[in-house]
């Protein structure tokens, strides 16, 4: 353990959980340096909470903006599909972005430490105009692909401001890493899965800009939007899952697993991770960035650039953890978060493959990855809150959130399916679904049923955080 930091302890002075293979596997742990960093670390965590919480409030919007009467007194007619579109980039692209910001922070040596909290602080600028947006130029809003956006001068300047925001994270991210080394423990497998997450979000934020400059002008509304962040959406997915593989590995070993997994290949895998994401620059070298071949390639890359490493990662974190005989209470949240995300993420996985034509299957999909990252990162957040000074989450509540939030969402999902399974059409909601069949209807009401259910969950992990956050550290009230 090198000075000046201390691994990232479940409950102060309790003993990690005991398991048969305590002198076999690896042990993937993180350290949290005892400085400034903690701090910075600090900040991009509450920026994720809060953009939690403000997806929260839209995801209530969109309740009020379909109920008759009330709905009069919004700023927008279409406040539905304005909350939607708030809704998904906090809940996914600033949720996940703030979550990134954090293990970069921790996991960066202290140089440039001023860029790294004016990339916070432009990061969070450019959320609040966005999220200021729907009440004060609301605009049209445009369900593109990635990164829906609202035509509003307020929402588009937020937009580029998080931006930059991101784009100093990462060029600071980068710069700060840990030196490349051919000898790798447990901590300096994770280390260089974290700068392969920056590497990808690098080749992302390219992306976006070469669509900038080479879109044509003649485009507008929806087409434009789409194209401008395919190419870049889909690198960020190799950040997302980067992300979610390290995290899986930290979890298990912090409920006492030892993985069967050596630094190498674990290595390995998260180089077989990242080669995809380098496809998508030739994608824009080889095609023009609106033509059906650049579109493909793209999806091409996405869906077998991650796959050989995700399959073995998840294995044995699940196996490592399945070989622990007891468990302390106040572990069981990290594991609930380890096995609920494998559980979902693997669902999606699944259900990618047997996509064909343009139907519900389709958001079943990306909705089990993306929440299957979700899951890995809340996670996360509970394995490392003791580490910032705060206690550590603990109760029935804390370990039944991942639960619920999961399985609502694994009912939402296999919803989608059923009724995609008999063609009803994805980005169509109401009347506009045409449910002809009692077939039909069950799974999009077995759709609804479990996308409440997941919003609960997902605002327990809020109410977990904050009630965890506003309680004195073990070592604090032991002074």
């Amino acid at each position: 353990m090198t000075a000046g930091t201390s691994p990232l302890p479940g409950v102060q002075g309790k003993p990690q959980a005991s398991s048969p293979a305590a002198h076999a596997g690896t042990d993937y742990q993180l350290s949290v340096p005892q400085d400034a960093r903690q701090a910075l670390a600090r900040g991009w965590l509450w920026l994720g909470v809060a953009a939690l919480i403000g997806s929260g409030l839209f995801s209530v919007l969109l309740v009020v903006s379909r109920t008759p009467y009330v709905n009069q007194w919004l700023p927008a007619a279409n406040f539905f599909h304005i909350s939607l579109v708030l809704h998904v980039d906090l809940s996914v692209l600033v949720w996940f972005v703030s979550m990134a910001g954090l293990l970069w922070s921790l996991h960066a040596s202290q140089r440039a430490q001023g860029a790294g909290w004016l990339a916070l602080w432009v990061t969070a600028a450019g959320t609040l105009a966005m999220a200021l947006a729907p009440f004060l130029a609301p605009g049209e809003p445009i369900m593109a692909n990635y990164i829906p956006v609202l035509e509003s001068p307020l929402f588009l300047a937020g937009l580029v401001v998080f931006g930059v925001g991101i784009t100093l994270l990462v060029l600071r991210s980068l710069w700060a890493a840990p030196r490349w080394s051919l000898q790798y423990d447990g901590q300096g497998a994770l280390h260089f899965g974290l700068r392969g997450a920056a590497a990808a979000t690098a080749v992302a934020l390219l992306c976006f800009a070469w669509s900038w400059a080479v879109l044509p002008t003649s485009l507008e509304g929806k087409a434009y939007y789409e194209i401008l962040f395919w190419g870049g959406g889909h690198a960020l997915q190799f950040t997302w899952t980067l992300l979610m593989l390290v995290v899986w590995l930290w979890l298990a070993s912090a409920c006492g697993a030892r993985v069967v997994l050596s630094p190498r290949v674990a290595v390995l895998m998260f180089l077989l991770a990242l080669l995809g994401v380098f496809v998508t620059p030739y994608a824009y070298l080889a095609y023009d960035v609106a033509s059906v071949e650049h579109r493909n390639l793209l999806t091409w890359a996405m869906r077998l650039g991650g796959g050989p490493a995700i399959v073995p990662v998840g294995m044995a974190a699940v196996l490592g953890v399945a070989l622990v005989r007891s468990l302390d209470a106040d572990l069981r949240p990290l594991r609930a978060a380890l096995l609920s995300s494998v559980l979902l993420f693997g669902a999606g996985g699944v259900i990618g493959i047997f996509i064909q034509g343009s139907n519900v299957r389709i958001p079943a999909h990306y909705h089990g990855c993306i929440v299957g990252v979700t899951l890995a990162l809340m996670g996360a957040v509970y394995r490392i809150l003791p580490s910032l000074g705060y206690a550590a989450p603990q109760g029935r509540m804390a370990t039944w959130q991942p639960w619920l939030y999961g399985m609502g969402q694994l009912m939402h999902i296999i919803g989608l399916v059923w009724s995609g399974g008999y063609g009803v059409q994805r980005k169509v909601a109401g009347t506009d679904q045409v449910l002809r069949s009692t077939a039909e209807v069950a799974g999009m009401g077995l759709m609804g049923l479990g996308g409440l259910i997941a919003i609960i969950g997902g605002l327990l992990f809020v109410v977990v955080v904050i009630r965890t956050i506003r309680q004195p550290h073990p070592s604090a009230a032991q002074g």
